[in-house]
């Protein structure tokens, strides 16, 4: 739906904060009133960026955010049924586009003996690697929530799983495409034009009501777990084209059809753990393969209460070079995990990107602990040094920011 000016903007805003406000109550009222379990989390969000914008409108120093992920669970039939509903909403102080609504699980599985079932919407990830998920496929990246692409929108699905000793074979028909989410004027993370998501292109002329399908088998052997899978449909990762919007220069998201197999392999040794994830994507005109592969080394106990280092160390590597539209087509990453392992689950995650064909880096902190009742703090930043004008990573590079996040948990 095309937005034409501030009045139906503000009239859908409207309208998602309300439906949301009754789902939650149906959720409050509900799960009193059966053997339900009713858990989630608000959040509050603080995004300090340390340099001017890049780009016109942009906010220049940051903003807050206020996100609600409550989950609704219930099971019967000796817990073979279950039904779970996961909505998220998120209002943004400065990008509208930010400010949004989604339904990351709606759905209802069934386990009969060796056979699993499920049908609506659902998450699923699939990956081992630290830094980058090549394999995971199956959801749509939430592109407004964060960087990193960890984030990812529910995808409606139906799966059926044949359950092994130390295994799986999942088949997954994906019946709706969902769309990548971009930053608005306002917001960061952006690129120099914006995306003008609803003018989005396709292939397939189903366009987002094409049938997508992914098999994957999964198997333990000892110290070794392994993951094939193949998928076929429309590519979550979008082309961007150029368009024109009211006469304004603008991106068009562009959604190629592909088919993609991928390996993903873990070794888990006494104290260190190599990791593995490779792809190869079949398109119209345009084969090519990528990797990324390391290990996670962890120290012997730094002290006596049972502080761990662990050092990391991964390679990524993309077959088209730099004409490739991803980040890492050559780069190393290093990093280290200190775990304090203490009741408060104190953790602490730094790394490093570097770009092998130019000077490119980007340094990346993680930390959270556990504080008072319920209640969980999360600190993440991002630096970006010596981007190359030609790195995918420049059109960030104004971006270095620091984040505070404090949730609270029910």
């Amino acid at each position: 739906m095309a937005l034409n000016n501030h009045k139906q903007l503000k009239q859908l805003k409207k309208h998602i904060k309300t439906s949301l406000a009754v789902s939650i109550t149906s959720l409050i009222l509900f799960s009193s009133v059966t053997a339900a379990e009713l858990s989630g989390n608000v959040s509050l969000e603080g995004r300090l960026f340390t340099t001017d914008p890049a780009y016109p409108k942009q906010a220049k120093s940051g903003g807050v955010s206020l996100s609600f992920l409550p989950e609704f669970k219930h099971k019967w039939d000796g817990d073979d049924q279950q039904f779970t509903f996961t909505p998220f909403y998120r209002w943004d102080e400065k990008d509208d586009e930010r400010t949004h609504g989604d339904i990351r699980q709606l759905d209802y599985l069934v386990s009969k003996g060796d056979w699993e079932y499920q049908i609506g919407i659902s998450k699923k990830f699939w990956g081992v690697t630290e830094s980058q998920h090549l394999v995971d496929i199956i959801n749509q990246t939430d592109g407004v929530e964060d960087l990193d692409g960890e984030d990812k929108l529910g995808q409606p699905m139906f799966r059926v799983s044949r359950l092994m000793d130390n295994g799986s074979v999942d088949f997954f028909v994906l019946p709706y495409f969902r769309e990548r989410t971009f930053a608005g004027q306002n917001g960061r993370f952006r690129t120099p034009l914006i995306v003008d998501a609803d003018a989005a292109t396709y292939e397939s002329s189903s366009e987002e009501k094409h049938i997508d399908y992914a098999l994957r088998w999964s198997e333990s052997f000892d110290e070794l777990d392994l993951g094939v899978h193949v998928f076929k449909g429309t590519s979550r990762d979008p082309d961007l084209t150029l368009g024109l919007k009211n006469g304004d220069p603008v991106l068009v998201p562009y959604y190629p059809q592909i088919t993609q197999f991928g390996l993903d392999l873990q070794h888990t040794a006494e104290d260190i753990i190599w990791k593995l994830e490779a792809i190869h994507r079949k398109r119209k005109g345009d084969d090519y393969s990528a990797a990324v592969g390391g290990f996670e080394y962890t120290l012997p106990a730094l002290t006596e209460s049972g502080t761990e280092l662990g050092l990391l160390a991964e390679y990524h590597r993309d077959s088209r070079g730099e004409v490739a539209n991803a980040p890492f087509q050559n780069d190393l990453f290093f990093g280290a995990r200190l775990a304090l392992n203490d009741e408060d689950s104190s953790e602490l995650l730094a790394g490093v990107f570097v770009d092998l064909d130019n000077s490119t880096k980007s340094l990346r902190l993680e930390a959270s602990r556990r504080i008072g009742n319920g209640m969980k703090l999360n600190i993440e930043g991002q630096v970006f040094t010596d981007v190359d004008k030609e790195d995918p990573l420049y059109t960030f590079s104004k971006d270095d920011y620091i984040q505070v996040e404090l949730q609270k948990f029910f």
